[in-house]
């Protein structure tokens, strides 16, 4: 085990998110029992309490002082930790912001390509071949709509969301882990090929993703299970970590 290599992993977190710092973690801590690889992670964060489209674009802007900071310490790969104030630039925007900030690593001597949960998102539903999904959210609706249309606008269809209206930051990370396996028996499933269950990477639903997906028979993901899947395919590494959704069972 001492020649197994170790990378760093670098998040760019919102300043009240306190689930990206737990959930990714698990995951690769969960890898760690079936592969030699070894992992450390590292945060730099921008200031948001509240998920408000003022207060997200605000956050945004912070971004790259960021990236500049991870590249300091010269992460093998780094993660932009909120989905949602990617989608609320316009669409298509993951594409500009993971451009600009692996150009900022770059610039410092520390290039690391940059992944965002936005863009994990629609890779990895991508990857699943999903053509029709339903989405469970934490977001004030109108937010959760410009979700809907960025994830649309990527030619996947949203056919059902339910939307939890939880306005502050703090109390979304609040939320049982275990909640997404009844709420998302409202959702109508019936005609999709995916199920979203937690469209926010600061809503926990880490415990959620393998029931409901035993439950409905259909591959299940959320926003942190496309982000570590991301991150592993970035590193070139095997994907395989059981128990959380067909996207982290190796075949995809």
């Amino acid at each position: 085990m001492s020649d197994a290599r170790s990378f760093r992993i670098g998040q760019i977190v919102p300043s009240s998110n306190t689930t990206m710092e737990t959930e990714i973690p698990a995951v690769f801590r969960s890898r760690e029992l079936r592969h030699p690889e070894r992992f450390t992670f590292h945060s730099s964060r921008m200031r948001m309490k509240h998920v408000t489209k003022d207060e997200l674009v605000r956050m945004d802007a912070d971004s790259d002082r960021c990236a500049l900071e991870l590249s300091d310490a010269r992460m093998d790969v780094l993660g932009y930790a909120c989905l949602v104030a990617i989608m609320s630039m316009g669409l298509g925007y993951h594409k500009v912001s993971e451009e600009r900030l692996h150009r900022r690593t770059a610039e410092n001597g520390g290039a690391a390509p940059v992944v965002s949960s936005a863009g994990a998102l629609v890779e990895g539903l991508h990857a699943l071949g999903a053509k029709k999904v339903a989405i469970l959210a934490p977001y004030m609706k109108p937010l959760t709509r410009l979700v809907i249309d960025y994830i649309e606008n990527e030619g996947i269809e949203v056919v059902d969301s339910i939307s939890l209206e939880i306005p502050d930051n703090l109390e979304v990370g609040r939320q049982d882990p275990r909640a997404p396996s009844e709420i998302t028996k409202r959702l109508d499933t019936s005609h999709v090929d995916a199920v979203v269950a937690s469209a926010c990477v600061q809503m926990p639903s880490l415990p959620s993703i393998q029931p409901i997906e035993d439950r409905l028979g259909l591959p299940v993901i959320s926003s942190s299970v496309a982000t570590t899947y991301a991150m592993m395919k970035r590193l070139g590494l095997a994907t395989d970590v059981p128990g959380y959704g067909a996207l982290l069972s190796g075949r995809y």
